[in-house]
């Protein structure tokens, strides 16, 4: 089929389901017009304000700020490496031949990262009061999702144990933890808990915050991998038992593949979930990315600009969740490929 024949039966089928579905009716007919005409209206009415009216001059005078926040500008050096590292790292994924060795991998690079972010052992320390922006949005919500993955299984495992005392400590820590609002453990931990620790111990905050994170996130990833446990047979743990497999590696190598990739969807739903809480840091005192443009706008010389700045932060926050997103339609993808029919 040539590119015109292709094109022209496209544009026929868009014409045929336009015909039944939008003008199938008059009544239909006006509704749809009426309403083209109201988002033609909105979006010339958008244009003209982003190309004329909008004042854009405080997303350029601070964008070091969005980004980084106060992050002394003589160590951006180590930020470069770190953006360079994280594009290798993206750039292995879609290496076939490495992926199996990806977890280990990130898992590997993971503190490599925090190391050259906050100094020690041979580089400068960066106080953490400096992280700000982006750069501690980011660096919060990998923290909380890498830290609370394996304890949210570990839960989800442990509230289907046949251990008395391990399946109720699992079944009173999830349900205590999703019946708290999160800014409550976020307050705990940053209030509260210094309160009742010895003096001589001083926890940093941005360790107290994504402690409360990760506690919290684990909860709901527990019930997530619970649901994929669920949907299990229970005649491939019958068969596994046959093949005499001890319960551990039942455990790892029949159930658990099988249910993470089942909740996949709900568990990266989550995990997305987790990073836009991150905007709550702001309240317990942490300047994340929305915390940073209350603080820009806090500026005499850019009070009322909130439809900029808002904006700006909303399509940050639209960029990472659907980066997300596309990286967990893309590791479904790969997984059914391999799944066998």
């Amino acid at each position: 089929m040539t590119p015109q024949k292709y094109f022209n039966l496209r544009i026929g089928s868009a014409l045929k389901w336009a015909r039944k579905n939008l003008f199938n009716t008059w009544y239909n007919s006006l509704l749809t017009v009426g309403c083209l005409w109201i988002i033609y209206q909105l979006l010339k009415d958008f244009t003209i304000w982003i190309t004329g009216q909008a004042k854009w001059e405080i997303i350029r005078e601070n964008f070091r700020l969005f980004l980084v926040g106060r992050y002394p500008e003589s160590e951006y050096w180590r930020l470069w490496l770190v953006l360079v590292a994280l594009a290798t790292l993206i750039g292995l994924s879609w290496v076939r031949k490495i992926r199996n060795q990806l977890p280990v991998i990130w898992i590997l690079a993971f503190p490599i990262i925090l190391w050259l972010i906050g100094g020690g052992l041979g580089l400068s320390k960066v106080d953490t009061n400096l992280w700000n922006g982006l750069l501690l949005t980011l660096l919060m919500a990998v923290t909380s999702i890498i830290l609370s993955f394996p304890l949210g299984i570990l839960l989800a495992l442990g509230r289907t144990s046949q251990l008395p005392v391990v399946r109720w400590f699992s079944i009173i820590y999830i349900e205590v933890i999703r019946g708290l609002p999160l800014i409550g453990i976020l307050f705990i931990a940053q209030v509260m808990l210094p309160l009742v620790l010895p003096p001589e111990i001083r926890l940093d905050r941005v360790l107290r915050a994504s402690a409360g994170l990760t506690l919290f996130s684990a909860a709901y990833i527990a019930e997530n991998v619970r649901g994929g446990l669920q949907a299990i047979p229970r005649s491939q743990i019958e068969a596994a038992k046959a093949l005499g497999l001890n319960p551990p590696l039942v455990v790892l190598l029949i159930i658990l593949p099988q249910a993470l990739r089942i909740a996949i969807p709900s568990i990266v739903g989550q995990f997305i979930g987790l990073f836009k809480d991150t905007t709550l840091l702001s309240i317990v005192g942490l300047l994340e990315l929305l915390g940073m443009a209350r603080s820009i706008l806090a500026q005499p010389e850019f009070m009322g600009s909130y439809a900029e700045v808002y904006l700006f932060v909303g399509a940050l926050y639209w960029l990472c969740c659907y980066g997300m997103s596309l990286a967990s339609r893309r590791l479904e993808e790969n997984l059914a490929k391999r799944k066998p029919s």
